[in-house]
């Protein structure tokens, strides 16, 4: 070994060191106490997966077919699982912001119009939409008890410059689904553009069917549905970043492509031009790995736990703000700040909702019950002591 190879490996050691001070401050998903994320630990394959992958670019497809190969056969298992009709056609995004951006690019391009019709529990991505794209939001409120959006607004609302409606299949707030089948036939018969926001419920809903829960369509087998974005980094338990962005007709995708004179492909879709295989090959994994029957005990089992900590909440004293539809939890709360600080202080981290005056927990794959068993008295003590029960 060279005098050079040794300083080399110095510094490697160096810098690798001052990244492992720094991630010492980050909370870990492996730890359990992350309890407000919609994303969790990626399972093993994916990482290893991942790590395969690094220096693939997908928005040179030509140079990397084997993985511009899985991005096909990964894009199927989702048309197959959303039950694409014969001309759809997916896209590869970053996550459910980037997903709903470009649905919303394509239907201004394809309507010519405007305005963009939203539950009032719409992601935070739509306000980013609106200034980007100099397009007007519409709020629908959501109904009382389940906060779901209210379909008879909806429909008061569509005019001349409806450019698109959006229904959420688990919203981020509680993970409420949106009444997507009636939104839907009103979309079919003013043909108007319709945007499923799955990007939680996407990898939730279709295994909650095959476990026969009661959740309400909302994929392609209505043939109002334009468009659903569903984030794999989520529920899907693969690498951040990754979602996926189906379209029911392929056609649409030439609304949102500019020519690529640089690069391998003449066409290049969509916002990103640079896009790493690495996350893309990680999702795959997952899915072979699993397939569905493993998503389904995946499911399962977050669903489980999710009923646990429902009854161990509420022996507490505590409310719920709804009965949960899916992996999602809203705590009522009166002093919200408080309890949100004290449990921060305690290692705990969960999201606050201020309007809603509540804390939500998403219980994801690597919540289980006895992290529950372990925040509940937390939890309760940290209530007592503000004089919320």
């Amino acid at each position: 070994m060279t005098h050079k190879n040794k300083i080399d490996l110095n510094k490697q050691k160096l810098v690798l060191n001052m990244l492992g001070r720094l991630q010492k401050k980050d909370y870990s998903f492996s730890s359990g106490h992350i309890l407000g994320s919609m994303c969790t630990q990626p399972h093993p394959i994916a990482k290893k997966a991942y790590n395969m992958f690094l220096e693939t670019n997908l928005g040179d497809p030509k140079l990397f077919p084997g993985t511009k190969e899985i991005e096909n056969r990964l894009l199927k298992f989702i048309s197959d699982l959303l039950h694409s009709p014969k001309n759809a056609t997916g896209h590869i995004v970053s996550g459910g912001t980037e997903g709903n951006i470009t649905a919303m690019w394509m239907a201004k391009q394809l309507t010519h119009k405007k305005e963009i019709i939203i539950p009032s529990s719409a992601h935070f991505s739509f306000n980013k939409i609106a200034s980007l794209m100099d397009m007007k939001l519409i709020q629908i409120p959501v109904t009382k008890n389940h906060y779901c959006m209210d379909v008879h607004e909806t429909k008061k609302k569509i005019g001349n410059n409806t450019a698109a409606v959006v229904g959420i299949a688990g919203s981020t707030e509680l993970g409420m689904i949106d009444p997507i089948p009636e939104l839907s036939e009103i979309c079919q018969e003013e043909n108007i553009f319709l945007h499923v926001d799955a990007a939680f419920g996407g990898f939730v809903i279709p295994f909650l069917k095959k476990l026969n829960y009661d959740v309400p369509d909302f994929d392609f087998t209505l043939k109002g549905v334009s468009t659903i974005t569903l984030d794999a980094h989520k529920m899907g338990y693969s690498a951040i970043p990754l979602g996926i962005l189906m379209i029911r007709e392929k056609k649409w995708l030439n609304e949102i492509s500019v020519e690529s004179p640089y690069i391998s492909s003449r066409k290049q879709t969509g916002i990103l031009g640079t896009r790493s295989g690495g996350p893309v090959a990680a999702a795959y994994a997952v899915i072979k790995y699993l397939g569905i029957e493993g998503y389904k005990k995946v499911v399962q089992q977050c669903m489980e736990t999710t009923k646990y900590m429902e009854k161990r909440i509420i022996e507490t004293g505590l409310q719920l703000v709804t009965k949960p539809k899916m992996n999602v939890l809203g705590i009522k709360l009166k002093h919200l700040n408080q309890v949100v600080n004290l449990l921060i202080k305690h290692g705990w981290r969960v999201n606050k909702i201020d309007h809603l005056s509540c804390i939500r927990i998403v219980v994801m794959p690597h919540v289980t019950k006895k992290i529950v068993d372990k925040f509940i008295p937390v939890l309760k003590k940290t209530c007592k002591k503000v004089g919320e029960i």
